[in-house]
């Protein structure tokens, strides 16, 4: 079994407490995710299963969107409501002065990850070394905001939005650093992923009514992905996993090799120039 499942992960799991789940209950012998999404968090978690594993750095660089809460005035050591408060401020937050912050946020920024985040230092995670109260010094990274919008009035110093993002955007960041710009604090609440590239949580199902039969293939996957048909001496190098280059194709974008009898061989990448590297091999 190869292909993906669309699953809407619930609140209180980890990404990876998704994973076992299927795994136990399916017997897959490889599965994982393509990104994690935080146990408060619920939403859209795309798992590949098989063959497809392969392919979850692809979903990794894919924009997401999301919708949440955030809450004003206090600062969390998560920079969600799960966590403990470490600072607090007491002022009224101007409305119009809020819409506008969010306004200014739509752009590319750089962003510094939160301390509890799954990023890597040294071999370690990060949120391992934040629960053992140790804060390390963390680079930040170009992201971008496409789309930043408040969906509720402000009540009780909190408010409802929608965001869209590119990959490696830390929503919880995102609350922090509109905060910032209005001298008080904020942190999320409540945080749901809505879509990944061009597939939406409402082609998802809860995992416990998850099936076999919701499986995309990898037929159905890459369907829509430009084919270029090889000989026989060709597709033997193929499944031996060599590059192509112009002298096969000057395509400008991922393709998949058929044989000339119209079956998949192999997804290739264009790297650089006309230079494809096999990705998978069906």
């Amino acid at each position: 079994m190869d292909g993906f499942l669309l699953v809407d992960k619930p609140k209180n799991m980890t990404s990876h407490d998704v994973v076992l789940s299927l795994k136990r209950r399916f017997k897959f012998k490889k599965i994982g995710h393509t990104g994690t999404l935080d146990p408060f968090a619920s939403g859209l978690l795309i798992m590949c299963i098989g063959k497809a594993t392969k392919l979850s750095d692809m979903f990794l660089n894919m924009d997401k969107s999301y919708e949440g809460t955030m809450v004003f005035n206090k600062h969390y050591d998560t920079y969600d409501t799960t966590g403990k408060v470490i600072e607090e401020k007491d002022i009224d937050i101007d409305e119009e002065k809020l819409k506008d912050s969010v306004h200014q946020m739509i752009k590319p920024y750089e962003q510094l990850p939160p301390m509890y985040a799954a990023i890597k230092i040294d071999g370690k995670k990060l949120y391992e070394l934040a629960r053992e109260g140790i804060e390390v010094e963390r680079d930040k990274r170009f992201v971008e905001i496409y789309d930043f919008k408040l969906t509720t009035p402000l009540i009780n110093n909190q408010v409802d939005f929608t965001i869209d993002v590119s990959k490696g955007t830390y929503i919880r960041s995102v609350a922090v650093d509109l905060a910032e710009k209005l001298d008080t604090y904020a942190a999320l609440s409540e945080l749901r992923r809505t879509s990944i590239g061009t597939y939406h949580i409402k082609q998802s199902k809860p995992l416990d009514l998850i099936q076999i039969d919701d499986m995309i293939t990898l037929d159905t996957y890459f369907a829509t992905y430009p084919k270029l048909i090889l000989s026989p001496y060709l597709i033997k190098l193929v499944k031996n996993g060599i590059y192509l280059d112009d002298r096969q194709t000057t395509m400008d974008s991922d393709f998949v090799v058929y044989d000339e009898a119209q079956q998949m061989i192999a997804f290739y990448q264009k790297i650089e120039g006309h230079t494809y590297k096999p990705v998978l091999i069906f």
